[in-house]
């Protein structure tokens, strides 16, 4: 069944296109990407889904419901880490998931929750004693309230530091675990390469890809690099390799020495090895690399060549 389906979304402000006909699938029990940079729309999205803004045109539904018609129920099946979130300083941990609990009608044990995102020593303390790790704790926390079919969490690692970070990244992938669907906005490209299972990168209103970081990684030139780490790799031996069929850059590192060769796909390893071995160049190692997500990121979000 499909958790999120978004067809045709657009959201004029004036003259500014913040949507532009935007369509996305997500399926249950996905952890979903949601990429872009500042300005891209995602957050506007996010505001349309949870009814905070109305679409110009277009329609958003989660669980099959319309976004903009069942808002309020759809409400008691999500959970919800926003971005620019506060706590109430005056109230305790404990207070604050009663209080979610109630608004949800639910009947969860708040104790059990603070366990869960890893809070509960701190159950009794006033909020406005927490450092900024334990409140995000502690709004995740209330975002389980109920447990929702649906998390939808903006920016859940922002400001945590390597510790926090991961140990968020672990109650999301518990909660996955459970049968929740996650979806997952963040500019913090490396937490959301460690959760997620696809991802979608929005540029300028309009998703530009939707993929598995596999996928995503196939379709831009150089996606992977073979390395090669010998002798002699001479500007001969260098036009050899480029005449390959799909060798798409070289880029020497060091010279005569070390050079990676941007490949279309892993039947070009094996040419770009036999090619050099037939020359006068010596190959001492070799690896594969991977472009990183922020390699693609930067692809798909300027104007880089990107295979249809």
């Amino acid at each position: 069944m499909t958790a999120i389906e978004i067809n045709g979304l657009t959201k004029r402000y004036g003259s500014l296109v913040a949507v532009d006909n935007l369509d996305l699938q997500i399926k249950e029990g996905e952890v979903f990407g949601f990429l872009g940079p500042n300005g891209a729309g995602k957050s506007t999205t996010i505001n349309i889904l949870l009814d905070f803004v109305k679409p110009t045109a277009g329609q958003a539904r989660i669980f099959g419901m319309g976004c903009q018609q069942e808002g309020e129920k759809l409400r008691h099946r999500i959970g919800v880490l926003p971005e620019g979130y506060d706590v109430y300083d005056r109230l305790t941990g404990r207070q604050h998931l009663e209080f979610a609990i109630e608004s949800k009608n639910a009947n969860d044990n708040p104790q059990e929750l603070l366990e869960r995102v890893g809070i509960a020593d701190a159950a009794d303390r006033k909020a406005s004693g927490y450092s900024k790790g334990m409140a995000q704790r502690l709004i995740l926390g209330m975002a389980l309230v109920g447990d929702p079919d649906l998390l939808i969490l903006d920016e859940p690692t922002t400001g945590l530091d390597p510790n926090g970070a991961r140990e968020i990244r672990e109650i999301i992938r518990e909660e996955n675990e459970r049968g929740t669907t996650v979806f997952f906005s963040s500019h913090i490209l490396g937490q959301v390469e460690a959760v997620c299972d696809r991802v979608g990168i929005l540029r300028k209103g309009q998703l530009v890809a939707d993929d598995s970081i596999e996928g995503l990684r196939s379709n831009i030139p150089g996606g992977q690099s073979l390395v090669v780490e010998g002798s002699g790799f001479s500007e001969s031996v260098l036009d050899s390799i480029r005449g390959i069929n799909g060798v798409e850059s070289i880029t020497v590192r060091t010279e005569g020495e070390v050079v990676a060769v941007g490949l279309a796909d892993d039947a070009s390893k094996t040419a770009v090895l036999a090619e050099v071995e037939e020359t006068e160049a010596i190959v001492n190692d070799f690896e594969t690399e991977q472009a990183s997500l922020e390699d693609l990121f930067a692809a798909y979000t300027t104007e880089q060549e990107v295979r249809a």
